[in-house]
């Protein structure tokens, strides 16, 4: 097909996302991103995944908000499912979605708004056979770490050095792999599709990720949520990556499931500078009725005044009860909401420090304001990303758990005192946050990327 030169007003994306929250954000701040410069937007998420999104942003109701269009279809579960399978929500995905989309895009040429481009999530690699045999440009999307990347694109490399089987299976050697020069060594402990005593889910996480290495691997392009100078040497695994982050909301609907209570942001505001713990673990985190209880008395015994995110199913369905007498006894510097404005509150100068899950979309939030973190991560790739944090990016401490599993109390009051004494992490979370500014400034690598990305969509 003969290549035809348009204007950045006449490129049209195709956004295609995993239905999941930890997926569909940073696709809406990507889809932001395109339309800030003029690029018509659709993004293609799930009828469950709107519905969810506009419970929590009633103004993404609209048929088109700030220049990106919402396109809903099946999932193909019925209506009643709740979607806490991942495994049955992927499968039935797989199987109904690259129709729907298929659909859509010929839907679109038929009515005279042709698609110039689709970028889909690095695991729908049927996205690039549709969008070739529609001679359709076409790239992955990457919406999580380099350090999670490098692993995947190595697995082969981790087989030969011992640290996981032909299977996936983490061997338990202690041996180690230094995959980046920018990162620090990969151990078993650090493997994203990791499930001990779930040979299943594991297997079923390592065909994932290996369909992820082989999609990459044969896409022309490639975007990411990070800057070129967070991990330098990543860039060289694939040819054609255009880092374009830190992707932000900058006070858009960011592409949460929950309602955001901003009354945090005036509680914020009465707090002294550098004073509060800010506590959310994500979408996904669970926890035991002991171990809310651990943390918060842990909390209580800082000292320091806390915002915590009590998500409304955090405990297997539930919100998190408090001991008892405990929302008086912290009463007076402590704040508890089910959802956050996160990146308005990780800005706000109250903010001391991030206790968090190791999501990457938290922890680019964390990175772009400056925030030292204190690392819990739950499961998959939060693992690698704490690593990354604590010994590659050394802008945070972790968490340990007792011979029980548990943090206790007496941890978790004795790493913030050791974080918010480290004049060193400080420093580095300040320098990390000026390279993310710099990177997405005129003539900074991020703005250079997405400039370069759009003149290939020109072509």
């Amino acid at each position: 097909m003969e290549q035809r030169h348009v204007q950045e007003n006449s490129i049209h994306v195709l956004l295609v996302s995993y239905p999941i929250q930890g997926h569909v954000a940073p696709f809406i701040k990507l889809a932001y991103l395109f339309a800030g410069r003029g690029i018509k937007v659709t993004l293609v998420i799930t009828e469950f995944v709107h519905a969810r999104l506009v419970a929590a942003h009633p103004e993404l109701d609209d048929e088109q908000y700030d220049q990106v269009r919402l396109v809903a279809v099946p999932d193909g579960l019925p209506k009643e499912d709740v979607r806490n399978d991942e495994h049955k929500l992927g499968e039935s995905v797989f199987k109904v979605m690259p129709g729907h989309v298929e659909k859509l895009l010929n839907k679109a040429n038929l009515e005279g708004n042709q698609v110039t481009c689709v970028i889909a999530d690095a695991v729908f690699g049927w996205a690039l056979d549709i969008a070739e045999k529609m001679e359709l440009k076409s790239a992955l999307f990457w919406p999580s770490a380099p350090g999670v990347l490098a692993l995947t694109l190595n697995i082969r490399k981790l087989i030969e050095a011992g640290v996981i089987d032909s299977s996936g299976t983490p061997t338990m050697k202690g041996n180690k792999v230094q995959l980046s020069s920018a990162l620090p060594p990969v151990t078993s402990a650090d493997i994203v599709w990791s499930y001990p005593g779930n040979e299943s889910t594991q297997k079923i996480m390592f065909q994932h990720f290996f369909a992820i290495h082989l999609n990459v691997k044969k896409s022309d392009w490639l975007l990411c949520n990070w800057f070129q100078e967070l991990n330098p040497s990543v860039s060289d695994l694939v040819p054609n990556m255009f880092p374009l982050g830190p992707l932000l909301a900058n006070g858009k609907p960011a592409g949460n499931f929950w309602p955001e209570d901003s009354t945090c942001l005036g509680w914020l505001n009465r707090q002294p500078v550098g004073s509060v713990v800010y506590v959310a673990f994500g979408s996904s985190s669970m926890f035991s009725q002991h171990q809310i209880d651990e943390l918060a008395l842990g909390l209580e015994l800082f000292g320091q005044p806390f915002l915590w995110v009590n998500r409304s199913d955090l405990i297997n369905g539930s919100s998190a009860k408090f001991p008892d007498g405990y929302e008086k006894r912290v009463a007076n510097h402590g704040k508890m909401v089910h959802w956050a404005p996160q990146e308005k509150v990780l800005a706000h100068p109250a903010i001391a420090c991030f206790l968090t899950h190791c999501g990457w979309n938290s922890t680019m939030d964390g990175i772009s304001m400056g925030v030292p973190f204190l690392c819990w991560p739950y499961f998959a790739d939060q693992f690698y990303n704490r690593s990354c944090i604590c010994n590659g990016y050394k802008v945070g401490l972790c968490l340990n758990p007792d011979d029980y599993g548990i943090v206790t109390r007496h941890e978790i009051r004795r790493k913030l005192d050791g974080l918010l004494a480290d004049e060193r992490i400080k420093a580095n979370a300040t320098k990390l946050k000026q390279m993310a500014e710099e990177s997405i400034s005129g003539g900074g690598s991020s703005a250079n990327n997405l400039e370069r990305f759009i003149e290939h969509m020109k072509q």
